[in-house]
């Protein structure tokens, strides 16, 4: 699973040297493709809170230098021995969560192999000029989708899809997104919109409130609290700040989906509001590759994604300094020079 880093060639690439630490562009050694996998020029990556996470240490990437960068998209440049299914030249998108060929018999609970490793976290990822990994992690390229689009939904949009499919979202059901503006919660708008659902959102921000009526929400409540509405699933990312909030608004049989925690990492359970309601908590972060090839297809046939800003990879602090200061409302995006 990781690349084979005995050459001494070099590549360009963003790099944390250290951890706790800050990222630099220089030279480190150029992946190689091994048997079964596949050596991609970058086109363009996306930023994900991993990416600030590394800089403190939690997580501790496994080696140094390392390459972040969980969101990838690029051109097949070289092809490891035994793979067949792509050719030089194809146009393909990175699924983040990797495991085993093996685990793909586990169909849709792939990503709950042991083994399963996130790209950009526990090897190297896709901010520099190459990226390699197993074939079986590729999907093609959605048609007429640019590279930033591509870029900006591995993360984000498979996940929002696992935990939505998960929560048997249908047509008509109301859904509450708390903290719009990052990723998973601006898709998981755009998913449920798409699936039919009543979608209302929360945020501190009048502005991102304002932002996501535009997008499609029904309406928009500040993410203090209280919700005036009932819903029949809620999306939630941040955790013990909105949680209490979050779980009364819920119907009975109500579903919580988790995929986040930026407020921190605890919260407390009414444990009789859980089962005399009969509620479902779920979590989830990044999915399986069949989930991925269908999230895929969804872009194909024009899933609209959300870009806060699209930068050329030299400004990745720039952008990272968007993610920190939780300025942004959808995916930040970097363009790779071709």
């Amino acid at each position: 699973m990781l690349p084979d880093l005995a050459s001494l060639r070099v590549m360009q690439a963003w790099n944390l040297p250290e951890s706790p630490g800050q990222f630099v562009w220089g030279e480190v050694p150029d992946p190689q493709a091994g048997p079964g996998q596949v050596r991609v020029k970058v086109r363009a990556s996306a930023l994900n809170h991993m990416d600030l996470w590394l800089t403190t240490g939690l997580p501790k990437p496994p080696s140094f230098p390392h390459v972040p960068g969980n969101d990838v998209a690029g051109v097949v440049e070289t092809l490891g021995e035994g793979v067949t299914r792509f050719a030089i030249g194809d146009e393909v998108v990175i699924n983040t969560a990797l495991v085993p060929e093996s685990a793909l018999e586990r169909g849709l609970d792939s990503v709950l192999d042991p083994k399963m490793r996130l790209l950009g976290e526990h090897c190297w990822g896709g901010h520099g000029e190459f990226c390699v990994v197993a074939a079986h992690q590729l999907e093609f390229k959605p048609k007429n989708r640019t590279w930033a689009e591509v870029a900006s939904y591995p993360v984000c949009t498979t996940t929002a899809w696992r935990l939505l499919r998960r929560a048997r979202l249908a047509p008509g059901e109301t859904v509450l997104i708390t903290g719009i503006g990052g990723g998973v919660a601006t898709a998981a708008m755009q998913l449920a919109l798409h699936l039919g659902a009543r979608v209302f959102v929360t945020s501190r921000d009048p502005a991102k409130r304002a932002r996501a009526v535009e997008l499609g929400a029904e309406g928009a409540f500040d993410s203090k609290g209280p919700y005036p509405i009932s819903a029949d699933v809620v999306v939630d990312s941040i955790g013990p700040a909105t949680w209490e909030y979050s779980v009364r608004t819920l119907r009975h049989g109500g579903r919580m989906c988790v995929c986040g925690g930026t407020s921190g990492p605890k919260v407390e359970l009414n444990l009789p509001r859980l089962f005399f309601k009969q509620l479902d908590i779920l979590g989830a972060s990044c999915g399986s590759q069949e989930e991925f090839r269908y999230v895929t297809s969804l872009m194909e046939e024009g899933l609209p994604v959300v870009l806060d800003e699209i930068l050329p990879l030299s400004e990745f602090p720039r952008a990272l300094d968007r993610l920190r200061t939780a300025s942004q409302l959808g995916k930040v995006v970097l363009e790779h020079p071709e």
